[in-house]
């Protein structure tokens, strides 16, 4: 039977989602708890890779067990042995050729900013103090969901068959803390995007170039010039890691 598995994990202490000699990786954690829990060993496939110190509110991986899962007890063993850093929230049984990975139908990710300094933010949004020219950014945004070939933003020497991807929504939005009943405007930036595929580094590079935006020291025109460029050495820099997030994983058999 095969079987998702829905978690979430902070990243900070890992070397990635993805398997790496001599390093923790959540991969190589989350299948050492199932192979003890179920006292068997398991192989875990992912939905994808997420690099060091980026975070996933949502992700899914799957694997294989001979036998019925009692669902809400094996959660609940998993949770009591895993650091408190990722949490399991679901076990899924789905059809024996379900794919994490290559069933995915869109992925949706979040780059969080903060404006102003913050103690409990130190490793879960990246602090840049310049003031950023906000809905100039929205506008270079919009001019990605104009293109599908990503390769200005890819991390070189990937080893893909295309630079393609269909961007489905590409946004900034300012987060509001409530106080009372009055909504106050927090230091707090958030861009989300979703599309059915990434690139590796494809977030962070073009966050970093959308940064260079709200400088104003790229122009809307400038920025679809290096869309159409396929050259990373003209698009901006990858923001840290730390302020990345994995939020979303679509697929059309699971709600």
């Amino acid at each position: 039977m095969r079987y998702f598995i829905k978690l979430a994990y902070n990243g900070t202490n890992y070397h990635g989602w993805q398997y790496q000699p001599n390093a923790t990786t959540v991969q190589e954690t989350l299948v050492k708890a199932l192979s003890t829990i179920l006292n068997t060993d398991i192989e875990l496939m992912g939905a994808g890779r997420t690099d060091t110190g980026v975070h996933a509110k949502e992700m899914y991986a799957h694997f294989d067990f001979n036998k019925k899962i009692d669902v809400a007890n094996t959660i609940h063993k998993l949770n009591s042995f895993l650091a408190k850093d990722i949490v399991i929230y679901d076990i899924i049984a789905v059809h024996n050729e379900a794919h994490t990975r290559f069933d995915a139908t869109k992925r949706t990710y979040e780059y969080h900013i903060n404006t102003f300094k913050d103690a409990f933010l130190q490793e879960q949004s990246w602090y840049y103090h310049q003031e950023l020219d906000v809905n100039l950014m929205n506008q270079a945004a919009k001019i990605l969901l104009k293109h599908t070939d990503f390769e200005c933003f890819s991390k070189v020497n990937t080893d893909v068959n295309t630079f393609d991807c269909e961007i489905f929504e590409a946004f900034w939005t300012r987060a509001e803390a409530v106080q009372d009943t009055a909504k106050q405007e927090t230091n707090q930036l958030i861009f989300t995007i979703s599309a059915n595929r990434f690139l590796r580094n494809m977030v962070r590079a073009i966050v970093g170039t959308l940064v260079y935006v709200g400088l104003h020291k790229i122009t809307l025109e400038e920025f679809n010039a290096i869309l159409l460029s396929k050259n990373r050495d003209k698009a901006g820099f990858s923001v840290p890691a730390h302020g990345l997030y994995l939020t979303k994983i679509d697929y059309d058999y699971i709600n």
